[in-house]
């Protein structure tokens, strides 16, 4: 009796473990669908999974290096054991494009098997690993963003379009498939045209800010102010097209104008803890608050103007990857104290606080009252946010 009962355990535990395998699914049932259009897929909605998809990626593969990278490089004269942080960090950064491949199938809800497909055929498209000549591949940088974004909306629509008309041969065939057709595409046929593209886009922003810093610092700002707040990734922008030096800088105050103004026009609803997620996090999650009121841009773009133009004129700077991260993780205070000409002196770091804390405290305090007290345009409940 006993062995009878243990028995019937064990192959119960056995047909529970199986359940919801995709290998085993796919090969008890052929006809169904590893993974079926969502129904009323639109391209905007398409495009929306995708964009989604590479935010998230975007901020869990370059957030360690942003947090830490610039304060390890601070460090390492005084202290050996920074170098593996940076190594780590960077290692970590380079892996970008195999997440957005991950997460982007994850917004289409594709199986384990399909999602790592997904994830080859986007690291395949995104130029992050160059063959070398004595085999091998050498890998660096994040890779191209918007290519790699492209290859993997490939990669999906592939996958979708497969469906279930691979029947058993699904788990041999669909990884091999995706990798040469979509990963192919990305890698020989949109890859040097993006390039070429990302590159002379990035010259173009960063040439003008070069010769027009306070105008462009005034641009770059605003837009920057308006995006952290929308669906697009400012990180990933500023990544994709390569900002540098005075663009990248003024992109970040954008970013920290609106962290600040949103922290004081929603002070007095949302309390401290939740106030001050806007600047230590990120002001994306007042996206819904933003877009139902756009009235309650105005502050936030006209103080990220002056500021723009404050850090255009004194030469604020940062890289590609501190753009869009604003004050979160003093990612762009150390990036503007370590970017080449600047250093630590006393008048330095005094200049990047007043830059980065005093003077967008200032300003959000002063157009908030503007907007709020005297036009009568905004109110506090605006900006009410709950988490419950």
């Amino acid at each position: 009796m006993s062995e009878g009962r243990n028995s019937t355990d064990v192959s119960s535990l056995e047909t529970e473990a199986l359940e919801g395998n995709p290998i085993v699914e796919a090969e008890a049932d052929p006809d169904s669908s590893a993974a079926e259009a969502p129904k009323a897929m639109t391209v905007g909605s398409f495009i929306m999974k995708v964009l989604n998809g590479i935010s998230i990626a975007v901020v869990v593969a370059l957030v360690p290096q942003a947090l830490l990278g610039e304060l390890a490089k601070a460090i390492m004269p005084h202290w050996h054991g920074a170098l593996t942080i940076i190594q780590l960090t960077g290692l970590a950064s380079s892996l970008l494009p195999v997440m957005i491949g991950v997460l982007v199938a994850m917004q289409f809800k594709l199986t384990p098997i399909q999602t790592a497909a997904v994830g080859i055929a986007a690291v395949c498209g995104s130029g992050v690993a160059q063959p070398l000549q004595e085999g091998g591949f050498h890998l660096q940088g994040t890779g191209l963003v918007i290519n790699t974004g492209i290859t993997a909306a490939l990669a999906v629509g592939l996958i979708l379009l497969i469906g279930n008309k691979l029947k058993n041969y699904t788990i041999l065939l669909l990884s091999t498939l995706v990798t040469l057709i979509a990963g192919g595409i990305g890698w020989v046929v949109t890859y040097p045209v993006v390039k070429r593209f990302t590159v002379w886009l990035g010259q173009v922003v960063n040439g003008a800010t070069d010769l027009q810093p306070i105008v462009m610092g005034v641009i770059l700002a605003v837009l920057f102010a308006i995006m952290i707040v929308s669906p697009v990734s400012t990180v990933g922008l500023a990544t994709a097209i390569f900002m540098e030096g005075v663009s990248s800088g003024t992109a970040n105050l954008g970013v920290v104008a609106a962290g600040f103004g949103l922290l004081v026009a929603g002070w007095r609803v949302n309390g401290f803890a939740t106030s001050i997620l806007h600047v230590l996090g990120s002001p994306k999650v007042q996206m819904a608050n933003m877009f139902s009121r756009p009235v309650t841009f105005l502050p936030i773009i006209c103080s990220a103007a002056i500021l723009g133009g404050v850090g255009g004129a004194l030469g604020i700077a940062g890289t590609s990857i501190s753009a869009g991260f604003g004050i979160s993780g003093l990612v762009g205070p150390l990036a503007a104290l370590n970017y080449d000409g600047w250093g630590w002196s006393a008048g330095n770091v005094l200049t990047v606080l007043v830059v980065f804390v005093v003077l967008p405290l200032a300003l959000s305090i002063a157009f908030t009252f503007l907007f709020e007290k005297v036009l009568g345009w905004t109110k506090a409940e605006y900006f009410k946010l709950d988490f419950k």
